[in-house]
């Protein structure tokens, strides 16, 4: 009986075929690093007016028993006074050198409070500096505004939520 050798020869990619797959990862890549950056700079905003938002009950409790609403961490019965010093979640996107933990409190005497939140810490770049903005009007109307005047990293307005524009 006669053997047959077969020859095997290396099998693998060429050169080019990895060039190719290359190039393709590579057009990939560029597309996809810029879209994932705007989504996490979206998400960064939309996540700091959630969590501004949730001082909105507790501004509504303390205005309903007349209470004035101060910066600080401690409350002053005595003085019918309230602090809400947005110590709960002490939230990493928040400059905290700003107000309190990075969020102030004005006019909390009134009926028209506002409160601000100034995005820093551990925000990106591209919202770093920019102002959340919640103002209650005399009838207990909230408006939510984005002001981005303080940002210096490439703002884009689409990084505001639908219920809170940049101005």
């Amino acid at each position: 009986m006669k053997e047959i050798q077969m020859n095997h020869g290396q099998k693998g990619f060429t050169l080019i075929e990895l060039m190719i797959v290359v190039a393709i990862i590579g057009i990939l890549a560029a597309v996809a690093i810029p879209q994932y950056q705007d989504y996490t700079a979206r998400s960064q905003v939309t996540r700091v007016v959630g969590e501004v938002n949730a001082l909105k009950t507790n501004i509504e409790d303390a205005l309903q028993r007349g209470a004035t609403i101060v910066d600080g961490y401690t409350d002053d019965i005595a003085n019918n006074q309230i602090a809400l010093a947005y110590d709960s979640t002490k939230s990493n996107l928040l400059d905290g050198t700003q107000g309190t933990n990075g969020v102030t409190i004005t006019d909390g005497g009134t009926a028209t409070p506002t409160i601000e939140a100034f995005l820093g810490g551990q925000a990106s770049a591209a919202v770093s500096g920019a102002v959340v903005e919640l103002s209650r009007d005399a009838q207990g109307r909230w408006t939510c505004i984005v002001d981005p005047s303080g940002n210096s990293g490439g703002w884009k307005d689409s990084y505001a939520p639908a219920g809170c524009p940049a101005s």
